[in-house]
């Protein structure tokens, strides 16, 4: 079997973009103790608005449509649309106080139908296909970084030939890191997480915190939806195309064990195993299994994190459980 190892890692690399934005937001979420099961639905909002934005940008702009701008639309559609659907999220669990397990559900089927009938009404209007044209299409695909440096044996393809979401991924993931390690906001959002009542004693406002987190966590989120959808399925609105994204994310933050820096190299490997049916098909093992590989490799880890018991890559001790503060 003749395998091009690098052409793999490409593959790998972009196909895992949504799913480093997708699990970056989720673990900014779940610091904070709140754990959001609609991610698939903020996904699935995020690229239906997020490629609305842009379509309906292109068509007004025509032949002076500016990359920039497009780039720009895409990003801020997507985040308010998952914003919105997570500032929802946040009043109903952590104003409300509703079951987590039940609202993110619920989120799901939400955003979900949400992001269909956007995506479908605008198929309507056209009469045909949502698609921007092959001028844009290019923006989001290409590589940001010149031919000459993409072109460098080896290095080139491997580190400069991503377009600039993938860039834009590792450096979220990156500061997200550095500010839970380093600075006092970040300190204070895992005290938040790990004991609200401690942390709201201690002065903090531990309200504002989590919504902070988990607007925001979402919002990120649902940029990996308009990632997917503006670079995987081609610009292209599919009302079937983000099925499983959302999901294989929120595994994916166990898996990372709700470190952001983990969510680099994780989101690729996954992405690697996602498409393994297509670049690496052995003839005796069925694409369905190879397609729950994911699943299996978390499910794995999960075991062996509970056995190992060490502090540090276990959950936040507040995750899923609401706070009253009545009974501090």
């Amino acid at each position: 079997m003749n395998i091009n190892i690098i052409a793999l890692i490409r593959a790998a690399v972009l196909n895992g973009t949504p799913l480093l934005f997708g699990t970056s937001g989720e673990i900014l979420t779940e610091k904070s103790g709140s754990l959001n099961l609609g991610v698939e639905g903020l996904m699935y909002m995020g690229g239906a608005f997020g490629l609305m934005g842009v379509f309906y940008y292109d068509r007004a702009a025509g032949a002076g449509a500016n990359a920039f701008v497009a780039i720009m639309i895409a990003i801020l559609c997507s985040l308010l649309a998952g914003m919105a659907g997570s500032l929802i999220f946040s009043f109903l669990t952590i104003t409300l106080r509703a079951n987590q397990n039940v609202t993110g559900l619920a989120l799901t089927i939400f955003g979900t139908g949400l992001g269909q009938f956007v995506g479908e009404q605008m198929r309507i209007k056209v009469g045909g296909n949502v698609a921007i044209s092959n001028g844009l299409k290019v923006v989001f695909a290409d590589g940001v970084f010149p031919k000459a440096m993409q072109e460098i044996p080896v290095i080139g393809p491997l580190l400069f030939s991503y377009n600039i979401f993938v860039y834009i991924g590792i450096v979220i993931a990156a500061v997200m890191a550095y500010i839970m390690a380093k600075t006092r906001k970040g300190l204070y959002l895992k005290a938040v997480g790990e004991s609200p009542s401690t942390a709201d004693a201690a002065g903090i406002n531990v309200t504002r915190y989590k919504y902070f987190a988990t607007v925001l966590g979402g919002g990120i989120s649902a940029v990996g939806g308009m990632v997917y959808t503006m670079t995987i399925a081609g610009t292209v609105w599919n009302h079937t195309g983000l099925a499983g994204e959302g999901w294989i994310a929120v595994a994916l933050v166990i898996f990372c064990l709700w470190k952001p820096l983990n969510a680099i190299w994780g989101s690729i490997l996954f992405g690697g195993l996602m498409i393994m049916y297509i670049r690496v098909p052995i003839a005796f093992i069925p694409s369905q299994i190879y397609k729950i590989i994911p699943y299996i490799v978390t499910a794995v880890v999960l075991v062996i994190v509970s056995l190992r018991q060490k502090k540090e890559d276990q959950p936040p001790a507040s995750l899923g459980l609401p706070y009253f503060r009545e009974e501090r």
